[in-house]
């Protein structure tokens, strides 16, 4: 063999390890944005109507990815929220009463906007349009699909709520948000 073949190896080598595939593998390399874990929930009103869906991605890069997606909601901005409990049952004096609170594990105060905030649970404004559609796409670095103090999957689960009127992003504790309008369970697919 001569002595320049024996010099390109380890540089061809190294060139195909840097790109994290070798030949004949079937293993192809992770893009840093790839999904990791993925869950979703479908919305649905106080009488049963679906309304809505809520994918939810965990990214390598970190962070959970919510893309909301409405139809049928009144015309303008509302309040939406992961809440401590999986349940969403419109029946009683408050429909979707049983999701309890917003999702907060670590005792913060309310809104994006709060010096003392965030909840976990607390999300950007969802705007819906004169055809009332709308739909919402941002990240949070506060929860996780995985296991930790803030998983969406702890042992009562965790539900989706949207609310009659826009959260303020600053008052205790659900930012004056109004009623609940539609809820969602988050699940594994």
């Amino acid at each position: 063999m001569s002595r320049d073949l024996l010099v390109s190896i380890p540089a061809t080598l190294a060139a195909i390890l840097s790109l994290g595939v070798i030949p004949g593998c079937s293993s192809l390399p992770v893009a840093a944005d790839a999904p990791l874990l993925e869950a979703g929930a479908t919305l649905r009103d106080a009488t049963g109507r679906t309304v809505g869906a809520v994918r939810f991605v965990q990214r390598h890069t970190g962070g959970v990815q919510l893309d909301v997606t409405v139809a049928g909601l009144s015309v303008g901005s509302h309040g939406i929220h992961l809440h401590t409990v999986g349940a969403c049952e419109a029946t009683g004096a408050t429909p979707f009463g049983a999701a309890a609170g917003h999702l907060n594990p670590h005792g913060a105060a309310h809104g994006l906007q709060s010096p003392g905030g965030a909840h976990a649970g607390d999300l950007r404004n969802l705007d819906v349009g004169t055809d009332g559609t709308g739909r919402l796409r941002t990240m949070s670095d506060r929860v996780t699909l995985d296991d930790g103090a803030a998983s969406l999957f702890d042992a009562d689960g965790t539900a989706v709520v949207i609310h009659a009127g826009p959260d303020d992003q600053v008052s205790d504790p659900a930012g004056n948000s109004g009623a609940r309008i539609a809820c969602g369970v988050v699940q594994r697919p």
